[in-house]
């Protein structure tokens, strides 16, 4: 007599690590904390109603997954829909999944101020006053600000101060960002970039397009590296240009940047700014605390 048996369940492994759900006050800095887990490569999704965090944890867990770190907003900018927020926060708790619940603070005052700065009405109170609006959404966030594992007061903090300490309480020391490094040479005859933080101009040096046999070559030769260094000049720059750069990265760092860029211009961008692109870019890539990435915008036009 054959006996059968029920198989047992099949388990499922989720790659998930890390959930975390941020919520709080309009103007409290819920996008500044979504910038510092998207540096730090996590998921993100902004502005989700609750029952669809529901859906997203379900694809976060679900075999073919790959998501390992996701950090979700959910505010009072879903209207009705924000109210079944308590409910899921409490299943996640009860599927003992990995997730964490910031809530970002801030007092009446400061809030008013921002509102005042940026010009926007507020979700709750859109043909009423910001204070009405506030006090709205006290009321609607208080059970969520109680049951949060976090809670941060922005009030004073500049953004960049609230970007360190979300990412001191929140983030492990090894998941943090290290700050993205962008150099590029460029040629002034064509137009600074746009996007640079730092442009140093390099046309004092000895310019090897007056050289015939140079001028079709480019800064990435041996040759041409040799001409514009022939004076001495460019020796001495490196002196001075290393030490300002190798202070001026951590300050950045510091105040919560996650990418600079630096721009090295000479007039046409063949040959002295792509020498001394790649010198810098060769040093700042034996460093830890940097991801190098190194740019030639205008290598590739006719001399």
């Amino acid at each position: 007599m054959a006996v059968s048996s029920t198989p047992a369940p099949t388990t499922i492994e989720s790659h998930l690590q890390d959930l975390v759900v941020i919520s709080g006050f309009s103007g409290a800095g819920k996008s500044t904390a979504m910038a510092v887990f998207e540096d730090a490569g996590y998921f993100c999704v902004d502005n989700l109603p609750p029952e669809m965090i529901r859906s997203l944890v379900e694809l976060f867990t679900h075999e073919g997954s790959k998501v390992e770190r996701a950090a979700v907003v959910s505010d009072v900018r879903g209207g009705e829909f924000f109210e079944p927020l308590q409910g899921v926060l409490d299943e996640l708790h009860t599927r003992e999944l990995p997730a964490r619940v910031l809530f970002l603070d801030a007092d009446d005052l400061t809030l008013m101020d921002r509102y005042k700065e940026t010009r926007r009405r507020h979700p709750l109170a859109p043909e009423s006053s910001i204070a009405s609006g506030i006090a709205a959404e006290r009321a609607m966030l208080g059970p969520i600000r109680d049951r949060s594992d976090f809670v941060i007061d922005s009030s004073g903090l500049k953004a960049s101060h609230l970007r360190r300490r979300i990412a001191d309480e929140l983030l492990p020391r090894h998941r943090r960002g290290r700050l993205a490094l962008t150099i590029q040479s460029f040629g002034f005859k064509h137009g600074p970039p746009r996007d640079a933080d730092l442009v140093f101009d390099v046309r004092f040096l000895p310019n090897p397009h007056y050289v015939p046999e140079l001028r079709p070559k480019t800064g990435l030769e041996a040759e041409v590296v040799a001409y514009v260094a022939r004076e001495g000049k460019l020796a001495e720059f490196y002196t001075l240009l290393e030490p300002l750069l190798d202070f001026l990265v951590p300050q950045y760092e510091e105040e919560g940047k996650a990418h600079l860029s630096v721009a090295i211009g000479c007039t046409g961008g063949r040959h002295r700014s792509v020498a001394i692109t790649e010198h810098l870019g060769k040093r700042f890539g034996a460093r830890d605390d940097v991801v190098v990435e190194i740019e030639h915008r205008d290598i590739g036009r006719k001399p």
